[in-house]
């Protein structure tokens, strides 16, 4: 082994150079200290001397003879994978075929130089070194990445956790000023001064709301939480759920629900009918002066089933599509619409939960158009023919 010394250039290289004829080794040299590098090389011959070195010094690049008497310059690549090093490697070399070449550079060396074109030399190494900086500064970028997503997922898991503690905690003395404030409310009403009727009537109505309020915040936080796994669950079984609790609010609005056969998907059945009958609530709360009409359908799309919930309703503006999946995000005041702006983040996180996207298509005035996706499961009922028709004349009974 020879160490060749450096030069006082300020572009420092440290070079391992596997060759066994000293004068094609200065040489080589020579050309990248011509280029402007300051290069400190150790020259080897020997697998031994490669793995030896390797093991103790940190190298920018290898420049690996093709051939030598006693190895050969690829088998360099298996003692880098061995340490787990990513050091770029550049064949320079006497005789090369392009067959050859081309494999070499598939097998993992970064460039090729022939013995008598080494004007191309710098040029190789300067693109090595960038590409190693490219790819060291994705790995450090990957691994923030990867870190922060670990902090952000801890960071939910805590709050979530948090909000599930507050809610549920908070609703036994929450109760107790409801049901406290009500009997304020029903004993003393007209006994004492207007005032004080209209502040108990604040009061009920703030303890009321903050009831509503924590049962949404406790079902949101509750989604993902229960461990239940995944089975498959057919979609027209878990609608007719929904038509059922909803009967009573579907007759007094005379509201149609139309949908055609609709796919199994795997998810937790409790979350599918959540899904849906928010998204029907929806329709209902926000309708239109026509009586509403909602259609139910899904289509399979590749690996997956697009679902459409869609409504003839007010309507929402193209600015606030995003917003509304917001929790706590409301367009409309109390007084206008009831809730709390709990439901379509209830329905974004579900969806979300199980793998799938949800966003909608509308526009003020024109209806909405709920539009979620499912993985599709094994099952998916692509057999189902008939359309389906739930007017409020038959929803009480079906």
């Amino acid at each position: 082994m020879t160490q060749l010394p450096k030069n006082g250039n300020n572009k420092g290289l440290r070079v391992l150079l596997i060759e066994d004829a000293p004068s094609d080794a200065e040489i080589e040299i020579a050309e990248l200290r011509n280029g402007g590098f300051d290069v400190a090389a150790d020259v080897v011959a020997t697998g031994d001397q490669v793995r030896g070195h390797l093991g103790k010094t940190s190298y920018d690049v290898i420049l690996a003879d093709y051939s030598l008497p006693n190895f050969r310059g690829m088998d360099t690549l298996d003692i880098l994978r061995e340490k787990s090093l990513n050091t770029p490697l550049i064949l320079v070399t006497g005789a090369l075929s392009s067959e050859t070449a081309v494999e070499c550079v598939k097998q993992g060396a970064v460039d090729y130089v022939m013995k008598d074109n080494l004007a191309r030399l710098v040029l190789c190494v300067r693109r090595a070194l960038e590409d190693t900086r490219l790819r060291q500064e994705r790995a450090r970028g990957q691994e923030q990445l990867a870190h922060k997503v670990e902090e952000l997922a801890r960071s939910n898991c805590d709050l979530e956790q948090f909000a599930y503690v507050a809610s549920h905690d908070l609703q036994e003395p929450l109760r107790m000023v409801a049901a406290y404030t009500q009997l304020l409310a029903e004993r003393y009403r007209g006994k004492l001064d207007t005032t004080a009727d209209r502040y108990i009537g604040y009061a009920v109505e703030g303890a009321t709301r903050m009831q509503a309020l924590l049962e949404d915040l406790l079902a949101f936080s509750r989604i993902g939480r229960n461990g239940v796994i995944p089975t498959p669950i057919d979609t027209d079984t878990a609608i007719e759920e929904v038509l059922r609790n909803l009967a009573f609010t579907l007759k007094e609005h005379n509201v149609t629900v139309t949908r055609n056969p609709l796919p199994t998907i795997l998810a937790d059945r409790f979350q599918v009918v959540q899904l849906f009958q928010n998204l029907i609530g929806n329709a209902i709360k926000f309708h239109s002066k026509q009586a509403p009409k909602v259609t139910i359908s899904a289509e399979k799309q590749g690996e997956e089933w697009l679902f459409s919930v869609f409504d003839n309703g007010i309507g929402i503006a193209v600015e606030h599509k995003e917003f509304i999946f917001k929790i706590f995000q409301r367009l409309h005041t109390r007084a206008e619409y009831p809730g709390n702006g709990v439901g379509l983040a209830i329905c974004k996180k579900i969806v979300e939960h199980n793998g799938g996207r949800i966003w909608v298509d509308s526009e003020l005035g024109h209806g909405s158009n709920f539009r979620f996706t499912f993985p599709a499961a094994l099952a998916d009922r692509a057999g189902k023919k008939e359309d389906y028709e739930l007017s409020a004349e038959n929803l009480v009974s079906g």
